[in-house]
């Protein structure tokens, strides 16, 4: 017999059973609990969602268990559920251990059928009212529990609406909700094959199961994908009286938050509306109204409410996102959870939050996502660009974007994919266009407020969103919007300012955002606790100027590659790699020296007295020549078109050095240091330039660069002994000369699997390693990047082959136990040796943290990342310091 129990009431639950309740029921039992006005009801656990899931059907003992705790419930409201006299009607609500707003599903008004809404008008007096709960009952039941789509109630409903003339649904009368009742019903009917479910416990069981089901649905899937949520948890349900909104001019239903979710300014902040349920606000149905009106409206419950705000937040220490109800003038709480919030809006909350007393300086650093503080350096119109806005809506989340616009989901994500970048138009989102608005550049709508489904998936998201820009009027079939007779048609370019409201017609110049003193005192709080070092990718000296404005603490990796490419010195190389003999090619390279030499000049006045490692050159040779096909076709137009013999003859030559170039898999060709071995003076070019860069910036600023060379691609001890031999030579024999004494550093890049599997044979050759996870994911896994990112990798995600893209996330298990490997082996036998991490994993947060916990020294990412990694490592002390804590 499992003796399991599967059941809570509100009043057996805290909050630190969230694992089996839900954010949504844990809290409701804890608002209960503090004596907040929550209607009475209980939690079917995460754990019978796991069960369902695993057997398609509930887990013995569930429906003995709910209708016990349904029993007690209607001693609690003195009502019975399935009596036509009195009846109990309760909503059945999904709630994640994790908060995905809007991803699962929701059932209200359940229990009402013929007998039992006769029952509620009659107990209420108010017909109209019992007939447009038990129409909404039907539509949500139907579509969520049934299958049928929502769009087919959507339209009847408009019909009823047109053929008595009514504005507004609240212009229907009790009659007009009854005949729409019963069209409802024929519509299940129509498209079940089977009449609309009677009995209330028939209703409550289906509804259950079909929240259960909801866990598994395309949207909430997506969301935890973004989200990086367990697919595992499974989903509570909780099961609630209903109270009712849309009893008349004396009831009403809202969303708020305790502050800004946008900005974080300390105001009270959210959208009600007057004789509505829930769904109304949320799903955009009816144009809300700012929470301040409701002062004039309900002084009352208005003031109830401010007090309840503050309980909340002295009780949760963090800013609520809160739904309530008020039913003829009492108010409940139906929910309060840590409100979604923008990164700006999360930092200033810390912050202010700090200041106030309520959280620590460390509690504030773990409320921020490091990933969310890429929004803060999202781009924003410039306001010395000369525009003018088609139209205005509701700036429901800050950033500006500029794209095609696009009518639908799948149309975004499908041109998304391929790069392309779209503006997602709608006249309101819904949950099954997540995987859209992940693509799109951002999303407007013509519908629904500041609290809509749009606007809280963006702001969660950091994309830009204007909301119920109500002039807007979208023609699906055609493909197209108007304002006014303005026309815009899919395709066609647009501009969004989620700060403003604005929609611009056309493109507007964007420019970086400002970041703010919120910005810089959590990422200096960071700076106090964190280990790690944190350094930049950066090959130019005004990407190195904006790498350190962003707190970077040296270049971790400088590509001398793309100097190579600039079309001022590209003939020079071009002339070097057609060279015959060493002395032909030593007479390029010097001619090459100056424009390296002026490269490294200008990063390394940039970053003075901070390391600055410089790699040098990795590619094949061959990416610096023309393309061997095109050279083909240009010599056959030559040879037709009158050029003369001897430019034939060069053409010819070149077509000759590129094809004796080619290789099969040029990644694993000669490239790196197997390019140093082979023609050692492009190295010594490479180190001579640098050394005397180094000495002029020391002698002109009174300070040195630290100069860190890197050998790339080694693979073998020897080959590292060869080109560190080479790289002293040179750099003393320039120290000398110019009878300066600037230190310098000799490594390499561990990116070869052998490389790390030997680090103890290589360790002694190298004064520090830096680990490039890039290459080290595609050597080690086999993986193509360019190939495999667009073909299979995407299937492999879709198929749970692997959880996340490796290029994106660094694979812990797999190139993760190489890099720890490597740390474990040259630390062995050179404990002092330095090392840091350069692949673009440097700056993604959960790589950031195992780079920490394996002991590197630091990371290094892109310049606009380095905020991100900032807080990351800080982040991860404290959850070591957590989990040290927990272990005592």
């Amino acid at each position: 017999m499992d003796d399991t129990k599967y059941v809570y009431d509100f009043s057996e639950g805290r909050a630190d059973l969230k694992h089996l309740l839900g954010g949504k029921g844990a809290n409701l039992a804890e608002m209960t609990g503090i004596g907040i006005p929550v209607p009475p009801g209980f939690v079917v656990t995460t754990q019978a969602c796991i069960e369902y899931e695993k057997r398609g059907a509930f887990p013995d003992g569930l429906e003995a268990e709910i209708a016990a705790h349904l029993a007690i419930l209607e001693t609690a409201t003195g009502k019975g559920f399935g009596d036509p006299m009195n009846s109990l009607l309760v909503s059945v609500r999904s709630g994640a251990v994790v908060s995905m707003p809007g991803m699962m599903d929701t059932v209200l008004n359940l229990g009402l059928n013929d007998d039992t809404v006769v029952g509620v008008a009659a107990a209420t007096g108010n017909p109209r009212f019992a007939y447009d709960s038990y129409r909404r009952f039907i539509q949500m039941f139907g579509d969520v529990v049934l299958g049928v789509d929502s769009q087919h109630f959507e339209d009847a409903l408009i019909a009823k609406k047109r053929e008595v003339g009514a504005a507004e649904d609240t212009d229907l009368t009790s009659d007009d909700l009854k005949d729409l009742t019963d069209r409802f019903k024929a519509i299940v009917d129509t498209h079940t094959g089977y009449g609309f479910p009677t009995g209330t416990v028939e209703q409550l069981h289906l509804a259950i199961q079909a929240v259960f089901r909801s866990w598994g649905n395309h949207r909430a899937k997506v969301y935890r994908k973004i989200h990086g949520i367990p697919d595992d948890l499974g989903t509570a349900v909780n099961i609630q009286s209903m109270v009712f909104g849309n009893k008349g001019d004396t009831s009403g239903t809202g969303v708020a938050f305790t502050r800004d979710p946008s900005t974080g300014e300390n105001r009270f902040y959210g959208e009600f509306l007057m004789n509505a349920q829930g769904e109304d606000v949320v799903a955009g149905m009816r144009h809300p109204r700012p929470l301040e009106e409701m002062r004039e409206v309900m002084p009352a419950s208005y003031e109830q409410l401010v007090a309840i705000r503050g309980t909340l937040e002295s009780h949760y220490r963090d800013m609520q996102d809160i739904e309530f109800t008020i039913e003829d003038g009492t108010l409940y709480m139906l929910q309060t959870r840590s409100g979604k919030r923008t990164a700006a809006a999360a930092l200033r909350t810390a912050v202010d939050m700090v200041e106030e007393g309520l959280i620590t300086k460390e509690e504030a650093l773990m409320r921020v996502d490091p990933a969310a503080l890429d929004q803060m350096m999202h781009p924003r119109l410039d306001a010395s660009a000369p525009f003018d806005a088609l139209t205005k809506g509701l700036n429901a989340s800050p950033g500006a974007a500029v794209g095609e616009v696009v009518f639908d989901a799948d149309t975004a994500e499908l041109r998304g994919d391929k790069g392309d970048k779209v503006i997602l138009v709608r006249w309101e989102t819904n949950p099954d266009d997540i995987h859209g608005l992940v693509k799109a550049q951002g999303v407007i709508t013509s519908h629904g407020g500041m609290t809509s489904h749009a606007a809280v998936v963006a702001r969660g998201m950091g994309k830009p969103c204007i909301a119920g820009a109500s002039e807007i009027k979208i023609d699906m079939a055609a493909r197209c919007f108007s304002v006014g007779d303005t026309v815009v048609s899919e395709g066609d370019w647009i501009t969004m300012d989620g700060t403003t409201g604005q929609v611009i017609v056309g493109t507007v110049d964007l420019v970086p955002p400002q970041i703010d003193k919120n910005f810089e005192i959590v990422l200096g709080w960071a700076d106090e606790v964190r280990r790690l070092g944190v350094r930049t990718n950066a090959d130019t000296p005004e990407d190195s100027t904006k790498a350190r404005e962003f707190g970077a603490e040296g270049i971790g990796l400088c590509r001398t590659e793309h100097m190579f490419m600039q079309e001022d010195r590209l003939p020079y190389v071009r002339a070097m790699i057609m060279s015959d003999s060493t002395e032909e090619r030593e007479a390029h390279l010097a001619k090459l020296l100056p424009f390296q030499r002026d490269d490294f000049d200008g990063i390394f006045r940039a970053m003075v007295g901070l390391p600055v490692t410089i790699r040098l050159l990795d590619p094949p040779l061959h990416e610096f020549l023309p393309d061997y096909t095109g050279l083909m076709v240009e010599l056959e137009r030559m040879k037709h078109t009158g050029a003369t013999a001897e430019q034939i003859a060069e053409k010819e030559a070149l077509a000759a050095k590129v094809k004796a170039l080619h290789e099969m898999n040029p990644m694993l060709g000669t490239r790196g240091c197997r390019l140093g071995i082979q023609y050692p003076e492009i190295y010594g070019m490479q180190a001579r330039a640098i050394m005397e860069a180094a000495c002029d910036v020391a002698d002109e600023m009174g300070e040195a660069p630290i100069v860190e060379i890197m050998i790339p691609l080694v693979g073998f001890a020897k080959e590292l002994e060869i080109m560190r031999d080479l790289t002293v030579k040179i750099a003393e024999e320039v120290l000398a000369e110019r009878s300066a004494s600037v230190a310098y550093k000799v490594g390499t890049m561990i990116e070869l699997p052998r490389a790390a599997v030997t680090a103890d044979e290589i360790a002694p050759h190298a004064d520090f390693f830096s680990f490039g996870t890039n290459d080290l994911t595609q050597t080690a896994l086999g993986f193509s990047r360019d190939d495999a990112e667009g073909k299979f990798l995407t299937h492999y995600i879709q198929n749970d082959v692997l959880k996340d893209n490796p290029f994106e996330k660094l694979d812990q298990g797999g190139v993760g136990q190489l890099v720890a490997m490597a740390v474990e082996k040259s630390r062995a036998v050179k404990p002092g040796i330095k090392l840091g991490i350069c692949g673009e994993h440097g700056g993604e947060p959960s790589s950031v943290k195992f780079c920490h916990r394996v002991g590197l020294d630091y990371v290094s990412c892109s310049p606009y990342r380095v905020p991100i990694a900032r807080l990351a490592a800080a982040q991860a002390v404290l959850e070591d310091r957590g989990a040290a804590t927990q272990g005592d």
